[in-house]
């Protein structure tokens, strides 16, 4: 029978998917040149391949909730902006006067319920991007006020994110996306989570070397030993699926090998990881009670796993909580599913949260440095959303911010390795299997570039 939702490609049995045994050699290149990460002219060509061809993220639909609310976003040296109309939709331009080209928002966000005004020489146009009025209009001679509109750019929502295309000739988001990665991620309702952390700031490495340490768990045990007391990347477990674009891998939660009551630990200390987690806590412990003794200690008949009493955690709180988790598996209550969105999106999702690493060129051009942004987003009803809430935060100093001890050491580790691909003699990295969505992504990467640029 094949699968009736979405989620039930993790079961093997299901016929979809891929394991780590079934990506043969040769499917992917698994030697990557080291100047993509190093190289002002490969940089270049990224620029006019990559950022002004692929939708990208903007930010989130609660980021400009009222008419004239207005966001600037920022790519190498590209500025656009997404405003609210006055009708309630989205529309982006280019961030820049048809006048003289003076940049008409310099902010990060702001309103604009009278529409946009260049402080230069005070040419206006409304939410719609129309050439409303000229400063001495009678004088000016002969303007076509339509001709002379803002620039339209390609905007559209999808899972609560807004993104962005600067190609006049972009495909539909959707096509870009592809019906599976829709239908795959539908199900999480993530258009109803909320905002609970948003840092960004420079960092010492290429944007890549960034989604290159997300994209895999072979890692863990050198830089996150503390994670291997909950959990434990079992690369025969783990399962991909590789679309045209985008990938997604999931290693299910598991530690392997352990007992039932070093499990039982493990997924309640879940919550210092995954926050989500904090509001499941409580029913998962009264879900235990029943098999354990008066020390605690568990013991479970067959019939019963810590696994399948904290994904009945899971799915009963976020009903309870009014989420609609109907459409998602069992596994899918506690698996984090490792998305990637090209060009520069990680999203880990499991019900009721997920967590976002994105990347991006530094405005300044140097390939040995990018942006990068962190977010949390999670389920929240709605009377508690103000409170929880979180406002975005610009990191000025960098390393000044401290994250949580995992990423910490991701954010460490990314710089010494920008560092050593810098070596001229080094010409290439060697994947492992283990790998194989980085091989993926750059195969992305690569398939990009080698479109013809054009300005």
């Amino acid at each position: 029978m094949p699968p009736t939702r979405p989620g039930e490609w993790l079961d093997p049995a299901s016929g979809i998917g891929t394991n780590l045994d079934d990506v043969l050699p040769g499917t992917f290149t698994m030697s990557i040149s080291t100047d993509r990460y190093t190289s002002p002219e490969y940089a270049a060509r990224e620029r006019e391949t990559i950022w002004k061809k692929a939708w990208q993220i903007v930010g989130r639909v609660e980021d400009v909730p009222k008419p004239g609310d207005w966001k600037k976003y920022h790519i190498v040296d590209q500025s656009f902006i997404v405003v609210r109309g006055k009708d309630q939709e989205l529309r982006g331009f280019v961030n820049a006067c048809r006048h003289r080209g003076n940049a008409l928002c310099i902010t990060d966000t702001g309103n604009a319920k009278r529409g946009f005004l260049c402080q230069y020489h005070l040419w206006s146009y409304d939410l719609n991007g129309r050439l409303k009025g000229m400063l001495r209009e009678n004088l000016a001679g002969p303007i076509d006020k339509e001709q002379n509109s803002l620039l339209p750019v390609a905007v559209d929502t999808f899972a609560g994110f807004i993104f962005l295309n600067p190609d006049p000739g972009a495909p539909p988001l959707r096509e870009y996306l592809g019906a599976e990665v829709v239908e795959l991620l539908e199900p999480y309702n993530i258009d109803e989570f909320i905002t609970v952390m948003d840092v960004s700031e420079p960092i010492e490495c290429n944007w890549k070397v960034v989604m290159d340490a997300f994209e895999e768990g072979y890692h863990i045990n050198g830089i996150h030993p503390q994670l291997l007391q909950v959990l434990h990347i079992n690369p025969r477990t783990a399962r991909y699926r590789f679309f045209e674009n985008h990938s997604v891998a999931v290693a299910p939660f598991e530690v392997a090998g352990a007992s039932a009551q070093e499990q039982v630990e493990g997924m309640l200390a879940l919550p210092e990881t995954f926050p989500g987690t904090v509001a499941v806590i409580p029913r998962f412990q009264e879900l235990l009670a029943p098999y354990q003794d008066e020390d605690g200690k568990v013991q479970f008949p067959d019939d019963v796993t810590p696994r399948a009493l904290l994904q009945q955690a899971t799915r009963e709180v976020l009903t309870g909580m009014g989420l609609d988790v109907s459409a998602l598996t069992d596994d899918q209550m506690v698996d984090n599913q490792g998305w990637v969105l090209f060009p520069n999106y990680f999203m880990t999702v499991r019900a009721g949260e997920c967590h976002v690493i994105m990347a991006a060129p530094h405005p300044d051009g140097d390939p040995n440095r990018c942006i990068w942004h962190v977010a949390s987003y999670m389920y929240v009803p709605e009377e508690f959303r103000d409170a929880v809430r979180a406002e975005p935060i610009v990191v000025d100093t960098p390393g000044s911010y401290k994250y949580f001890e995992a990423l910490q050491q991701d954010y460490e580790q990314m710089p010494r390795q920008q560092k050593g691909l810098r070596n001229d003699r080094l010409d290439h990295m060697s994947l492992v299997k283990e790998e194989v969505v980085i091989a993926h992504f750059h195969s992305v990467v690569d398939r990009y570039m080698a479109q013809t640029t054009s300005r």
